[in-house]
């Protein structure tokens, strides 16, 4: 038996995560207690696992929940399936750690950073999933419009919106020891908002949450890691200032 904070822990996943699959009846919880506290039992663990195979997969929520909503849904079936698409990254997973190798490397030598190189492995499609992957967090349609918008860009415009934000990354890596109230971090968090408008127009709230996902969510984080292992808590605690800053 375990609560939405044990859960969220245990799958490596947000308990904002878990609660909006609630909402979305993409994964109730076992049963509710008396607090209204939400508990799961070992068929919700089930379920959630196929929910984030399927999302490593690449598939929309919509589709997953009409894939584990079906009545003769085979849980076995399923496993043998994710298992042969798995082993097809597998070569895509090795050049991934080979540049997490090469980064170490470079940060053990105490050489230049290479920023083409802290990114190879990643395809252009790995930076759109992680450009709108918020639909978790966010409505699907808004996501669906974001998603219209970035595949009405050129290829070569792609390619300048991708390297800009790699950009923001490695020099807000670069002036941490500042602290998240200078004006240089507060200036790279407001192109890092100008930044995202290539994507979506983002609130307040919604620039808070996205933040909190680059922190809570693995797969971001891992790759804010890349660049700095203090980057996405950093990033997360900066956009709380500018938000303050601006509401202000």
């Amino acid at each position: 038996m375990y609560t939405v904070k044990q859960l969220a822990k245990l799958a490596g996943v947000s308990s904002r995560t878990l609660h909006y699959y609630d909402q979305i009846g993409l994964l109730k919880p076992s049963w509710l207690g008396g607090n209204g506290y939400r508990h799961y039992e070992e068929e919700a663990l089930l379920t959630l696992q196929q929910i984030l195979f399927y999302r490593e997969l690449d598939l929309s929520l919509e589709e997953i929940k009409v894939l584990v909503g079906q009545r003769d849904f085979d849980v076995l079936e399923a496993l043998r399936s994710h298992r042969k698409a798995l082993e097809g990254r597998v070569e895509r997973l090795k050049r991934l750690l080979q540049t997490v190798d090469n980064t170490i490397n470079q940060l053990k030598e105490k050489g230049s950073m290479n920023a083409k190189g802290l990114f190879e492995g990643f395809s252009d499609a790995e930076q759109e999933k992680y450009a709108w992957e918020a639909e978790q967090l966010y409505d699907p349609e808004i996501m669906k419009a974001s998603n219209r918008k970035w595949k009405e860009y050129e290829p070569k415009k792609k390619e300048k919106i991708i390297s800009e934000g790699k950009a923001i990354y490695i020099e807000l890596a670069g002036v941490m020891p500042k602290g998240t109230g200078s004006a240089e971090v507060q200036s790279l968090i407001a192109r890092w908002h100008k930044h995202m408008q290539y994507f979506w127009s983002l609130t307040d709230e919604q620039l808070l949450g996205l933040a909190d996902l680059y922190n809570d969510d693995p797969r971001f984080k891992a790759n804010y890691d890349k660049v700095d292992p203090k980057l996405a808590g950093f990033m997360r605690e900066a956009v709380k200032v500018y938000v303050k800053k601006r509401r202000k």
